[in-house]
């Protein structure tokens, strides 16, 4: 009874004082053509951010959050936005011709001087398609050339790449299966090597990365959900790794025998979220990270396919993905609050940008 009450509108739930999501401004893709504009505060959509290239689909924002890298849904265009302005600054393909070279991966490097991709390209015929290698490119935004080409580490090529970068934009590391290779990113060469596919402790397997959700992360820090073998059982057990890319060093606990339970950090860095998503049964999961525990375990009326941020406040948990609303859930009780409508179904990530916002009147 106690987690069914937890499922009721908000009007049956007494008269609790409102929570705020904070004074941000999220924005997320939305069909066909743009980015809708939310306030946090009002939870009202202000306006949009015009998309030219088609449907917005992978974006990265940049680390000083004032650009979208924005991939469309055919994955040959790249668009880069000014956000304060709402304009397109830069756009620009690789494909010509019968050559169409899809791009799977686009990390921005912090100083906006060029972008790393992981690109397929893809020739076609008279009778046939070719796919060519993949590989990973340094391209240039000032020249609009590929400067450089990276080998596949262990020569082994992939379809995607996890790539990150220190704060000052002088080296990026590439994080192959278990090591992260170090370079430096005025010429592109390899400086160092980082093993970590060495066990942790003595006994233990080696680390498998979770995925990197590091908007609220420490500057030069990549904390996630890791898994790794226990020496005794041989069993897959969980854990949240922090990884300090410059010192080399990752501070590692478990929590339990491993499931898939997504993490994203809320601002504080002292608590993070996650969702366990199974057919007929969500969870949302409550992470402390000073107690080094999981805090909280609750069951709610989810979605088949779903994705989770937290607000700028960390007090409410966004909900989204798939379709064309985003539910928003109170951080500490996990009490459903509304849901706000965007119209169109949603197309790529849900950024959550600090700080104030000038209101517009509301648009659809």
């Amino acid at each position: 009874a106690a987690v069914s009450a937890l499922w009721l509108p908000l009007g049956a739930q007494g008269k609790a004082k409102p929570v705020s999501a904070g004074t941000g401004t999220l924005y997320v893709g939305v069909f066909p053509d743009h980015f809708k504009v939310i306030d946090e505060a009002t939870t009202t959509i202000t306006g949009k951010v015009p998309f030219t290239s088609g449907m917005p689909r992978r974006t990265s924002l940049s680390k000083d959050r004032t650009r979208f890298y924005t991939v469309e849904a055919q994955q040959e265009k790249v668009e880069i936005i000014d956000i304060a302005s709402r304009k397109t600054l830069d756009s620009f393909t690789l494909s010509q011709g019968n050559r169409k070279v899809r791009i799977k991966t686009l990390e921005p490097d912090p100083l906006h001087r060029f972008v790393m991709m992981v690109i397929r390209p893809v020739v076609k015929h008279i009778d046939r398609w070719e796919i060519e290698p993949s590989s990973i490119v340094q391209y240039d935004l000032a020249t609009h050339k590929i400067a450089n080409t990276l080998p596949w580490p262990t020569g082994e090529e992939r379809e995607n790449a996890t790539m990150q970068f220190s704060p000052d934009g002088k080296l990026m590391y590439l994080f192959s299966e278990q090591d992260v290779l170090i370079y430096d990113t005025t010429t592109l060469k390899q400086t160092d090597r980082w093993e970590l596919s060495k066990p942790v402790e003595e006994g233990y397997g080696a680390f498998e990365f979770g995925q990197i959700d590091a908007a609220n992360d420490e500057p030069g820090f990549y904390t996630a959900m890791f898994q790794v073998q226990d020496p005794v059982q041989k069993r897959r057990i969980m854990g949240i790794g922090r990884v300090n890319l410059a010192a080399k060093k990752v501070d590692f606990y478990t929590l339990g025998p491993a499931q898939q339970v997504g993490f994203t950090m809320a601002p504080s860095r002292k608590v993070a979220y996650g969702l366990a998503n199974e057919i007929g049964k969500y969870e949302f999961w409550k992470f402390d990270l000073e107690g080094r525990k999981v805090a909280a375990r609750v069951e709610f009326p989810g979605r088949p396919r779903m994705s989770l941020k937290v607000s700028s406040n960390g007090k409410v948990l966004y909900i989204y993905n798939a379709g064309d609303t985003i539910d928003l859930y109170d951080a500490d009780t996990f009490k459903f609050m509304k849901t706000i409508d965007l119209g169109g179904d949603v197309t790529s990530d849900l950024f959550v940008v600090p700080g104030p916002v000038t209101r517009a009147k509301p648009t659809n």
